[in-house]
């Protein structure tokens, strides 16, 4: 319990403004860490996938753009769930 209750304690701070922007820069941060290599790791394999068969560049293309954008549609959930956190969160 004395976890909430700092918790409790820190919402009812002041500065809670201040430390729910933190915590929003440091969540938004954190979430963007993993699609960030997963980015990395789709187009390093989309060059080595290329580079093994080049007649099959249209569709590896097609692919790489679909998990490209798959992946970065993570990025997007951390940073809403980070704004509805800090607007809709605790006082």
């Amino acid at each position: 319990m004395a976890v909430m209750d700092t918790i409790l304690a820190a919402a009812s701070n002041p500065n809670a403004k201040a430390i729910k922007s933190i915590a929003l820069g440091v969540g938004a941060g954190l979430g963007t860490i993993g699609p960030g290599i997963g980015v990395g790791y789709i187009f390093g394999k989309v060059i080595e996938s290329v580079t093994r068969q080049p007649e099959m560049r249209d569709e590896i293309t097609s692919i790489q753009w679909l998990g490209f954008a798959l992946t970065e549609a993570i990025v997007f959930y951390a940073f809403i769930f980070g704004l509805i956190a800090f607007f809709l969160g605790g006082s």
